[in-house]
């Protein structure tokens, strides 16, 4: 199997886990929220500055359906860090490319 066959099929495997199987995600709090409400200091935490950015919270902004919503935002994150990463391997592959003559000369090393 190529590798470009290999990444294709790893991606549309990672979005059908972010859009369905997140359909199924638990609603109790994550560890450190669970911690925090059980040691007595969750009330004093503060909203931070993307709270209310379009994938707060694990929804996707403006959709009703809560698990629809939910499955939207992992999708679209699982999309953008794709997009991401693919980008990232092409800058990279460019960038790492280099022809013969551009390696410069090594003299082999003596056996002693």
């Amino acid at each position: 199997m190529s590798t470009r066959r290999f990444a294709l099929i790893a991606f549309v495997v990672s979005l059908l886990i972010a859009g369905v199987l997140s359909w199924y995600a638990s609603s109790s709090p994550d560890g450190l929220e669970h911690v925090a409400e059980t040691t007595g200091f969750g009330q004093t935490a503060q909203e931070h500055a993307t709270a209310g950015g379009p994938l707060a919270d694990y929804e996707a902004k403006g959709v009703d359906s809560g698990r629809l919503s939910t499955g939207l935002a992992g999708v679209i994150g699982v999309a953008v860090t794709g997009l991401l990463m693919g980008g990232l391997v092409l800058v990279l592959r460019r960038r790492g490319r280099s022809t013969p003559t551009d390696l410069p000369e090594v003299e082999p090393a003596e056996r002693g």
